[in-house]
């Protein structure tokens, strides 16, 4: 990847919603509040967007790739770039990518990267075809595969194949909520130990309720511009010195290996592209759905080698302390978690260069990453920041 094109664009802006229950609260007026939140911290207007990337699927009338149009329309805006990219969690980091790319090509000056939902209690889109008894999702799909089950495979693998035992994973969720206590927007602030993740109620072996993310409402978005007017705005610009992405499979009858992600393309493509290895990065932010996220993507992008993982999260190296602090805003396994994480991921490694951090200020923090994932570990996408 060519990041001198990218390095076109900055990022200038970054909002997320204080909502975790918004009972009543349609979608849309979550995606106005973010991006008014967003356009505020950076010093922009309505009036400046002439882009938006709306990840398609969890809102709308029709939940389909036809979302972008309906919330432009929502928010009374004709931008000339859209983009409705949709890998899952993920999503909102792929559109990232591609809202700095249509800048850097003149495609758009300003472009608004969003997402919102409300799972509590609003629908997300119609029925999915893949749990069709028919084609590629007949084998499995019906038979009641989901996240838990899919993502509590790969644990299982990992225990099963290097060791990794409950008390390792169970480390996990412990780090991140101490930074969720830092945190006064944070759904779960009170402290917990590895004995209360270990005594939690089992929902899908092996992970216990304290394994599993929180399901709130809520939205997030981010600002990206031009870099030759991005000087002139509020907030020191943010450059993306790498970016990767890659996907895998979404069905897990087809997945090779379960211990690794597509994690591993996209990390390497970032830090080829940055010319920066883990030893650089000063705080990162991973996709947190389920403990062993975090875990898998730290072995995936190498802050430590292929197997090691349950150690090193036990070692105390993800926490305040630690060689490499990860999701310090408390994450989605006890700050928020909508459906599509990724762009509070995003968000969390830009407030950490902003000194804006609601949970856990990394000090001096010069280059920040934050890594996605969406489906079964089924996409991924990574990019490593840093103040312009």
């Amino acid at each position: 990847m060519d990041m001198n094109l990218l390095s076109r664009a900055a990022i200038v802006g970054a909002y997320e919603s204080p909502r975790r229950k918004a009972n009543d609260i349609h979608p849309f007026q979550i995606f106005h509040e973010v991006i008014a939140g967003a356009l505020e911290h950076a010093g922009l207007t309505f009036a400046d967007v002439d882009g938006l990337c709306v990840t398609a699927g969890d809102v709308g009338e029709g939940g389909s790739t036809e979302d972008v149009i309906e919330v432009a329309e929502y928010l009374g805006i004709s931008p000339r770039f859209v983009d409705s990219t949709d890998v899952g969690g993920c999503s909102a980091m792929v559109q990232t990518a591609r809202a700095a790319a249509a800048i850097a090509c003149g495609m758009a000056d300003t472009v608004v990267v969003a997402y919102a939902a409300c799972p509590r209690w609003f629908p997300l889109g119609p029925t999915n075809p893949m749990s069709w008894p028919v084609g590629p999702g007949a084998s499995e799909m019906p038979y009641g595969i989901s996240n838990i089950t899919a993502y509590g495979l790969y644990a299982a693998r990992h225990m099963h194949q290097f060791g990794t035992t409950l008390e390792q994973l169970a480390s996990v969720p412990v780090a991140i909520r101490a930074n969720a206590a830092l945190n006064p927007n944070a759904l779960m602030r009170d402290p917990i130990s590895i004995s209360d993740v270990l005594e939690s109620r089992m929902i899908s072996s092996p992970f216990h309720k304290l394994d599993c993310c929180v399901v709130t409402d809520s939205g997030g978005a981010v600002v990206l511009t031009r870099r030759d007017r991005a000087n002139d705005l509020r907030n020191k610009p943010i450059q993306m010195l790498g970016y990767g992405e890659a996907i895998g499979c979404i069905h897990t009858n087809q997945v090779a290996d379960f211990t690794a992600s597509p994690g591993l393309q996209s990390g390497q493509r970032a830090f080829n592209a940055a010319g920066l290895t883990p030893a650089d990065v000063a705080v990162a932010q991973f996709y947190d759905a389920f403990s062993i996220t975090p875990l898998i993507g730290l072995e995936d992008l190498g802050f430590c080698k292929k197997g090691e993982g349950g150690a090193f999260v036990a070692s105390g190296a993800i926490g305040a302390g630690g060689s490499i602090p990860i999701n310090t805003d408390g994450g989605g396994l006890s700050s928020n978690h909508p459906g599509k994480r990724g762009v509070f991921v995003l968000i969390e490694a830009l407030r950490q260069l902003w000194i804006e951090s609601p949970g856990h200020q990394v000090k001096d923090c010069e280059v920040s990453l934050a890594h996605g994932i969406g489906g079964f570990f089924s996409a991924a996408s990574t990019i490593l920041l840093a103040r312009s």
